[in-house]
C-alpha cells in the first residue's frame, strides 16, 4: 500500500482549553494530507467534489501547540465513485490518532459520479482495488 504523508506543527488555534489539540484538528489535518495528495496526481483538481461519507478516529495520546506530527495517509479502498483512507497522526512519542474515513466523488449536481480516471489509476494499484 501506498502511503503519502505532510507534516506540521500544532498551531495555538488547534488547541482546546486544556492546551492539547482539539479533536477536530486530527481529521483537518488528515483532510490536508489527502488534498495534498489528489493536487499531486491532478493538479488543478476540484477537491470540494470529494465529500466526507463516512468517518471514524481513535485518539490515544495529545500533542500540544509546537508539537510536531506527521499524517500517514494510506488508500484503503478505490470503488466506483468512492475512496477509503486509513491514516495515522503521529507525534514526538508516536501514534496520537488512527483514523479512517470514505469520500464520494460527486459532479457538479452533488450526485455520486466515477472517480476521475487519472486518480483511479494512480490509487486503485497501491490499495489493491480496481
Amino acid at each position: 500500500m501506498s502511503v503519502h504523508s505532510t507534516s506540521g506543527v500544532v498551531a495555538w488555534s488547534d488547541t482546546d482549553a486544556s492546551g492539547r489539540f482539539h479533536h477536530t484538528a486530527a481529521y483537518r489535518w488528515a483532510e490536508n494530507t489527502e488534498h495534498a495528495l489528489y493536487r499531486s496526481v491532478l493538479p488543478d483538481i476540484d477537491i470540494g467534489r470529494f465529500p466526507r461519507r463516512a468517518t471514524a478516529a481513535s485518539y490515544h495520546q495529545p500533542l500540544t501547540a509546537g508539537d510536531e506530527y506527521t499524517v500517514s495517509l494510506e488508500v484503503e479502498h478505490v470503488g466506483n465513485s468512492s475512496i477509503t483512507y486509513t491514516w495515522d497522526v503521529i507525534g514526538p512519542a508516536g501514534v496520537c490518532v488512527r483514523g479512517e474515513h470514505a469520500v464520494v466523488h460527486v459532479d457538479a449536481d452533488g450526485r455520486p459520479a466515477p472517480v476521475p480516471r487519472a486518480l483511479r489509476e494512480r490509487l486503485a494499484p497501491t490499495a489493491g482495488a480496481a
